[in-house]
C-alpha cells in the first residue's frame, strides 16, 4: 500500500481510505435495516483487517451511525497506527437555514465532544465538515470556531467535504480549510481541475463516489429508461475494461487511483471482499494510454444525481 502525503498537513495516507459509513448505518444498495448489517464483532475485526493489510486512512462522520464507535473501539489499541477523520454533524436546522452563531458554534463543540467520546480519543487528525456549502465555508462562526478547534490541538487538520467544484474552490481559496473531501469518478469528473489548484495552495484532496454508489459496476446495468443513456454510456467504459483484462470496478477505482494529485480514494468498505478487491485494485499496474482515452465523461454531468434518481424510483 502506498502512503502520500495529504496536503502540507504534516499526516500521510494510505492511498486506499476506509470508508466507514456501512458500517455505521443502513447505506448502500441491499441494506434496508440494521439486520443487514455487519454485527459489532464482525465490523471491528473487517477493520483491524483493514488496517493488517496496510490501510491507516479511515473516514467516519458523526451522521455515520455506529461507525465512529466502532472505529474507537477497532483501534483502542492502535491509535499511533491510525489516522482518523471524522465530520461534524450537520449545520443546517430541518428548514435548511443556519441557526445563529451562538447555536452555531454549540453544534460544532458538542459533535466534536461527541466524537472524541465515541472514538476514545484525545484528539482527532481531521476534523471535517460535513456537506460544507459556500455560505457555510464562509460564515464567520463557523471558520473560527474550526480554527479555534486546532489551535486548541483537538485536531492536527481542518477541512471540509464539498459537492460542487465551486464549493471546493471555495474551501480551498479560504485558506483555512486544509482537506477536502469531494466526489469523482469516471463519469462525473469535474471536480478535475480543483486537484491542481489543491496541490498549488497545500491542500490535500481526498476523493469519494468513486463508483457512484456502484453504479460503475454490475449495478449498472438493466436500468429504467430516463437512464438509458447513462446505462450506455457504462457499458462503454465496460467493453473497454474487458478488452484490456481488468473488471469496471478495478477500472474505475485505478482511473481515480492515477490521479498524481490526489492523496486518498474512500472506498465504501463492509465486507472483507470488498477490501481485498479495493487492495488489489491499488496494486495494479496504472492504467494504459487506451484506458486513459477511453475515460471520457458523461456529457452531461449535471443530470448525475444519485438521491435525485432514488426519489424518482429510477434505480
Amino acid at each position: 500500500m502506498i502512503n502520500k502525503a495529504l496536503g502540507n498537513t504534516g499526516i500521510e495516507v494510505s492511498q486506499i481510505a476506509f470508508g466507514g459509513v456501512e458500517i455505521g448505518l443502513p447505506y448502500g444498495p441491499g441494506i434496508t435495516s440494521e439486520k443487514d448489517m455487519l454485527q459489532e464483532n464482525e465490523a471491528i475485526d473487517l477493520l483491524l483487517q483493514a488496517l493488517d493489510s496496510g490501510v491507516n486512512f479511515f473516514d467516519t462522520a458523526r451522521m455515520y451511525g455506529k461507525s465512529e464507535e466502532l472505529i474507537g473501539k477497532a483501534f483502542a489499541q492502535h491509535r499511533n497506527e491510525v489516522v482518523i477523520c471524522t465530520k461534524c454533524q450537520h449545520l443546517r436546522d430541518v428548514s435548511g437555514n443556519l441557526p445563529d452563531e451562538k447555536a452555531l458554534v454549540k453544534i460544532i463543540r458538542e459533535s466534536l465532544v461527541g466524537s472524541l467520546k465515541a472514538l476514545g480519543m484525545e484528539a482527532l487528525d481531521v476534523l471535517m465538515l460535513h456537506q460544507a456549502d459556500i455560505e457555510i465555508l464562509q460564515n464567520e462562526a463557523v471558520c473560527r470556531t474550526f480554527e479555534d478547534i486546532k489551535k486548541e490541538g483537538l485536531s492536527i487538520a481542518i477541512g471540509a467535504s464539498t459537492y460542487t467544484v465551486e464549493e471546493s474552490e471555495t474551501a480551498i481559496n479560504s485558506g483555512l480549510w486544509e482537506v477536502i473531501q469531494l466526489p469523482y469518478n469516471l463519469l462525473d469528473q469535474r471536480q478535475s481541475n480543483i486537484f491542481d489548484l489543491g496541490v498549488k495552495k497545500g491542500v490535500g484532496m481526498v476523493v469519494r463516489s468513486v463508483l457512484l454508489r456502484g453504479m460503475l459496476s454490475d449495478r449498472g446495468k438493466n436500468l429504467k429508461e430516463p437512464l438509458a443513456e447513462i446505462e450506455k454510456h457504462i457499458a462503454k467504459y465496460a467493453a473497454l475494461a474487458t478488452q484490456e483484462g481488468l473488471t469496471l470496478p478495478e477500472y474505475a477505482t485505478r482511473f481515480v487511483l492515477d490521479q498524481p494529485n490526489v492523496s486518498s480514494v474512500l472506498v465504501g468498505i463492509d465486507k472483507s471482499l470488498y477490501l481485498e478487491k479495493a487492495l488489489e485494485t491499488a496494486n495494479l499496474p496504472a492504467l494504459s494510454k487506451k484506458l486513459l482515452a477511453g475515460a471520457i465523461p458523461f456529457p452531461d454531468p449535471e443530470f448525475i444525481n444519485i438521491p435525485y434518481w432514488d426519489r424518482m424510483g429510477w434505480l
